[in-house]
C-alpha cells in the first residue's frame, strides 16, 4: 500500500535551515504529484510547495516563497524540501502527501495519501 514517511523536522532558531524529506512506498513517484502542508496550532493545514517530478512542476504558496526549494529523485522515490530563512511562523508539523496525476497546487482535499507529519519548531 502507499505510504509516506516525513523526517527531517525538529527545533531551530530563527534564521536556520533545515531538510525535510518524505520517503514514499508503494507507488512510484514520477506517476504522482507531491506536496508539502503544514498545520499550526489552532489553524487549518495549509499547502507549502508542490512538485510533480514527470512534468518538472514545482510552485510554492507566497509566503514561502524565495525561501524553500523543493525537489524530487525518482529513484529513491523521496522528496525533499529545503527550507531556509525560518521564522517563528513557519512552526507547525509538516506533511507530505500524494495524488495520483499532474496536478496544479492541490488543496489539501484534494490528496489522497499522507504522512504521519514531522515537526518543525522555530524559536530562540
Amino acid at each position: 500500500q502507499v505510504q509516506l514517511v516525513e523526517s527531517g523536522g525538529g527545533l531551530v532558531q530563527p534564521g536556520g535551515s533545515l531538510i525535510l524529506s518524505c520517503l514514499g512506498s508503494g507507488f512510484t513517484l514520477d506517476a504522482y504529484t507531491i506536496g508539502w502542508f503544514r498545520q499550526a496550532p489552532g489553524k487549518e493545514r495549509e499547502g507549502v510547495s508542490w512538485i510533480s517530478t514527470s512534468s518538472g512542476y514545482t510552485d510554492y504558496a507566497d509566503s514561502v516563497k524565495g525561501r524553500f526549494t523543493i525537489s524530487g529523485d525518482n529513484a529513491k522515490n523521496m522528496v525533499y524540501l529545503q527550507v531556509n530563512s525560518l521564522k517563528p511562523e513557519d512552526t507547525a508539523v509538516y506533511y507530505c502527501a500524494a495524488v495520483r496525476g499532474n496536478w496544479y497546487a492541490p488543496t489539501a482535499r484534494t490528496m489522497d495519501y499522507w504522512g504521519e507529519g514531522t515537526l518543525v519548531t522555530v524559536s530562540s
